[in-house]
């Protein structure tokens, strides 16, 4: 009874494996069969908006230093 019951176990392992590989077997060329199409470029004219300037950049940096508005006091306290 132990080694039909062996049998039977592997018998299932077996189909199981073997319906896990057709299945990526499938999926696998479904998938390739979409990305198989031929591609297609659109393109249209560049165009330009009339919302686009052009400035000259500042000669000195409008701060000098950044400081927080709001300073909290550290964790535990300590400091200032």
């Amino acid at each position: 009874m132990s080694t039909t019951r062996r049998t039977n176990v592997k018998m299932l392992a077996a189909v199981i494996g073997g319906s896990a590989v057709v299945a990526m077997g499938a999926l696998t060329m479904a998938i390739s069969q979409e990305q198989a199409g031929p591609a297609t470029v659109t393109s249209s004219g560049m165009t330009v908006s009339a919302t686009s300037t052009q400035e000259t950049p500042p000669t000195a940096p409008e701060t000098t230093m950044a400081v927080p508005a709001v300073k909290a006091t550290p964790f535990g306290g300590a400091g200032s």
